[in-house]
């Protein structure tokens, strides 16, 4: 199939198709090494060793295409900051954020499977926080509506309590908190990178205010940093029952699959919650391409569910919307995945860029019945989406 056209011109910028995007250099300091993929260890009958699939190349592409892409008139950066220790215990146990600081000093550590803190990491990953929350409080004060907070490491692994899968802290959660702090009654976080966004659920697992949806391939729990499962029955405990919807979807979902479980699931659930705040978690490793990840989506598909991601902020939280960045490890497809997804967010009439790859097949059929089936078990299972 013939790649997108690219359009001769560009639309004009306007108030409602603006990004603020917040950024800060720092954070290629955060230096993961090489090794066999993310394991850090060389066993010695390799000549070349690949760089931890978190490494700083990834960014520094989603970073340039933004700068000097198509999309780039519609984008007014921002300089991110250090998020304070004390801004860190809205999320973090004291005694977890100690063990980091005390890792820094000593040189860093190995802190689970895949998840190292080097010299820099601590740095970036303070630098990561800190630039989450000023996005956030950048929305919250009225300077815009939709912000991009352009981070690595990522978060959404990053539990109150433990590190997990190359994440220290936990972005999102911390800007999340910050809006629960700033006045807002309901936020939903929709996850869409390929990995269970486990540390944000666990972090809210007990409260009816955030309603975390998590749309994930179905991995499982990876071990004892990862307990979560990201099944369908994990839908949290006391108050916060109901408010954690997992959806794990087969390997090979594509296009069509994750349109159909944005309409199916997601869609509802946000209607019926009624946020006034939306926090999108994005990563391109749920990408046809992605090396830590067995989804299939391309451009189209990131570019549709910005739409949809759009049009229920538009809807629900008085416009504002605030993305975080996780994963995304093929360096050149997440960049444009991720232009993609902001030309959908930024709601432009037609595509900006063309998909190098242009097509993938997917057979969508076994993924809508696993969607129709979560659906059935939602609609029976969870108090809210039945109405009580």
């Amino acid at each position: 199939m013939a790649a997108q056209h690219v359009p001769p011109f560009l639309p004009s910028p306007s108030k409602s198709a603006h990004l603020h995007v917040f950024w800060h250099d720092g954070m290629l300091g955060h230096d993961t090494g090489k090794g066999v993929f993310d394991t850090g260890t060389d066993p010695g009958f390799l000549d070349i060793l690949e760089k931890h699939p978190e490494n700083p190349d990834r960014v520094r592409n989603m970073l340039s295409i933004l700068k000097r892409g198509p999309i780039a008139p519609f984008i007014s950066w921002q300089t991110g900051r250090h998020a304070l220790i004390s801004e860190l215990l809205s999320f973090h146990s004291g005694e977890y954020v100690n063990e980091l600081v005390e890792a820094d000093k000593t040189g860093g550590k190995t802190i689970c499977s895949g998840t190292f803190l080097n010299p820099g990491s601590w740095d970036a990953a303070l630098l990561a926080a800190g630039t989450t929350l000023s996005a956030m409080k950048y929305i919250l004060d009225g300077f815009g509506n939709i912000a991009y907070s352009l981070v690595r490491p990522p978060g959404h692994h990053a539990q109150p309590t433990q590190a997990d899968g190359y994440c220290f802290l936990n972005n999102a959660g911390l800007a999340v908190q910050l809006a629960l702090g700033s006045g807002c009654k309901k936020i939903v976080v929709i996850d869409i990178d390929v990995h269970y966004g486990n540390g944000t659920a666990e972090g809210f697992y007990h409260s009816d205010k955030v309603l975390t949806i998590s749309l994930h391939m179905n991995h499982g729990s990876w071990g004892a940093s990862h307990p979560q499962s990201g099944t369908v029955d994990e839908l949290g405990k006391e108050e916060g029952f109901g408010y954690n919807l997992n959806v794990p979807l087969p390997n090979g979902t594509g296009d069509r699959g994750y349109k159909y479980a944005m309409t199916e699931l997601v869609i509802p659930a946000v209607q019926k919650f009624k946020p006034d705040m939306i926090v999108l978690v994005v990563g391109q490793d749920s990408s046809a391409f992605d090396p830590n990840g067995r989804q299939c989506l391309t451009m189209e598909g990131y570019r549709e569910i910005g739409r949809i991601v759009r049009s229920l902020a538009d809807e629900h939280s008085n416009k504002r919307l605030l993305i975080v960045q996780e994963g995304g490890y093929h360096v050149t497809y997440s960049a444009y995945c991720l232009h993609a997804m902001l030309e959908g967010v930024l709601n432009l009439p037609f595509p900006l860029l063309s998909d190098p790859i242009a097509y993938y097949p997917e057979d969508g059929a076994f993924a809508t019945k696993v969607i129709e089936s979560i659906k059935r078990f939602q609609e029976r299972s969870v108090p809210f989406i039945k109405g009580v």
